[in-house]
């Protein structure tokens, strides 16, 4: 199947996995409706895109806000005139012992990560449901399958999201289907979120000695977008051979 014309609507798409995933995208012929918080990024992902002979749009995301998700899905009809895919990607991680009692950044973490989830399927799925189809994408994290210190709060909000994402699964029937990517190990800048200097020197230099570029998560998004209609790929885990 061809992902070409697909009308794929992403968060968290100014930058790492997200802007990987609408170059692979846009240059196999998904129309792209972009959503981010950076909204100056976005505009020059755009024109890159326009510049290589792709179809985009975007709009300022910011996932913690409901309506900024019923504006991405209603950008995505208003212009291309429904939406196929919702790339749930927006993502925070400022990650740091549970000793440091930074409260605020756990709270921004369950806003972000399972509260955007909920916001984005509360968006897409009346608009999948009344066009008879839709998918479903998600990014969680391989810090839903191992618990590691100063991840406590991260990792308990991408528990949530493959659990969230797996009863959207059962309930979504024949027409909608449902894919929750975990990476493991990225090169992105996540390391940078944490406030703590310990924990951000360990995360950048596994980083620097082992991630994996974007480009291979947005692959498998790209896999899972392929399949035939009758094809639901439910979860991809995809690491860096050398991560434990």
């Amino acid at each position: 199947m061809s992902i070409e014309d697909k009308v794929v609507a992403i968060t968290g798409a100014s930058s790492g996995i997200g802007e990987a995933t609408a170059l692979l995208l846009a240059r196999r012929g998904a129309r792209l409706v972009l959503g981010a918080r950076r909204t100056d990024r976005l505009a020059d992902l755009v024109a890159r895109i326009e510049q290589a002979g792709g179809t985009a749009v975007h709009t300022a995301t910011d996932v913690t806000r409901r309506a900024d998700l019923h504006a991405l899905v209603a950008l995505a009809r208003d212009r291309f005139g429904r939406l196929d895919v919702l790339v749930g990607n927006a993502g925070a991680g400022p990650i740091s012992p549970l000793d440091d009692l930074r409260v605020d950044e756990w709270d921004e973490m369950v806003d972000v990560n399972v509260k955007g989830v909920l916001h984005g399927i509360a968006a897409a799925l009346p608009v999948f449901r009344e066009q008879g189809s839709g998918h479903f994408v998600t990014t969680a994290s391989t810090a839903a399958f191992r618990v590691v210190p100063a991840m406590a709060v991260y990792a308990g909000t991408k528990v949530a999201v493959q659990a969230i994402c797996e009863g959207l699964r059962q309930e979504a029937g024949p027409q909608v289907r449902v894919t929750t990517v975990f990476p493991g190990f990225v090169h992105t800048a996540f390391a940078e979120a944490s406030a703590n200097p310990g924990v951000r020197a360990g995360i950048a230099a596994m980083r620097d000695e082992i991630a994996i570029p974007p480009d291979a998560i947005a692959r498998a998004v790209a896999f899972a977008l392929e399949q035939p209609p009758d094809v639901d790929v439910n979860e991809i885990v995809v690491r860096p051979t050398a991560q434990a």
